[in-house]
């Protein structure tokens, strides 16, 4: 059966499979790695196993926690994301793994992966965040004025310290004008943003990380609010 980052493709994650395909075969089956396969050997119960378009393919859980090994935590944590978002599997199956190797790496992914994020970038950034020692933000908040009308959803959202926090990518790039009224919106009602680019995260992280850091904990000393807000985690999945 299909496994690996394969596995995942094939259970329509966004993801780009390796050069090589992966596929998993039973312990006492006498199939070698062959050119563009990476063959790997594991004895797997009925249940890590689905078909998928007619194919036999590890289920979205046991591909976790293939991946939690395989993976960077950073990369592992955005599959499981993704995998979360889309309803593809649930917290609660994937903290079922005991005493199974990768298991002690599935939950390391576990205690860092969020089912609100909307994008791998997005899971990046909060990783890079996470990983450097600041708190986790929450992710997809809901901001709304004293009418309860939405006036924003930043990617990432530090309450305390009403700091949110935006990826830009190439969508940002076509709804230039829509994000900058929603960006003028939540200033004017003190929430403060910083944006970065897949470029940021990749080529100056630290610079990301100096910049989170010197916000959150800060007092805000600017005049006081003229609208009250309220906020709410959005967790429903996009299409």
């Amino acid at each position: 059966m299909f496994s690996g980052l394969t596995a995942a493709w094939l259970h329509g994650l966004d993801v780009e499979p390796r050069d090589r395909i992966e596929v998993t075969v039973p312990k006492q089956l006498g199939v070698t790695t062959r050119s563009g396969m990476v063959v790997r050997r594991s004895a797997l119960s009925r249940r890590d196993v689905v078909e998928r378009e007619g194919l036999l393919v590890t289920s979205m859980s046991r591909t976790l926690l293939d991946l939690s090994c395989r993976l960077t935590l950073t990369e592992a944590v955005v599959v499981a994301d993704m995998a979360l978002h889309a309803k593809l599997v649930k917290l609660e199956a994937l903290s079922a793994f005991t005493g199974k190797w990768g298991a002690k790496a599935l939950r390391q992914v576990v205690r860092h992966a969020e089912p609100a994020s909307e994008s791998p970038m997005e899971a990046r950034l909060r990783m890079l965040l996470v990983l450097a020692g600041l708190p986790r933000p929450e992710a997809q908040v809901e901001i709304r004025d004293r009418w309860l009308r939405v006036i924003g959803r930043p990617d990432l959202y530090y309450r305390d310290e009403r700091l949110g926090i935006e990826y830009d990518g190439g969508s940002h790039r076509d709804a230039l004008v829509d994000d900058n009224r929603r960006q003028n919106r939540l200033l004017d009602a003190g929430v403060r943003l910083l944006r970065f680019t897949a470029g940021d995260i990749y080529n100056r992280p630290d610079s990301v990380i100096a910049l989170v850091r010197a916000q959150v904990g800060c007092v805000h000393t600017t005049a006081p609010r003229r609208r009250r807000t309220h906020e709410s985690v959005h967790t429903t999945a996009t299409s």
